[in-house]
């Protein structure tokens, strides 16, 4: 999951080298924190908070088949 979340966001910002995921687990549930140059946090979050949802889409669809919970948080 972790390089499914750097591959998205890699795409989308003008910065790719300063994406960094880290990854916390917990016994049901993983937290994602996604940080990202200061400039390219709006094009991450998107319009409304649209691409920032779909990204997360993704990832509980993603997680849904192992039993386990997955929260992306994006981090300034």
């Amino acid at each position: 999951m972790k390089e499914l979340i750097t591959y998205i966001a890699k795409a989308l910002v003008d910065n790719p080298d300063e994406v960094q995921v880290r990854e916390l687990e917990g016994e049901s549930t993983s937290i994602y924190e996604l940080r990202v140059a200061k400039e390219d946090l709006g094009k991450v979050i998107g319009r409304r908070g649209r691409t920032a949802r779909a990204m997360r889409t993704i990832l509980n669809c993603s997680t849904v088949k192992k039993g386990r919970r997955a929260v992306l948080e994006i981090v300034e």
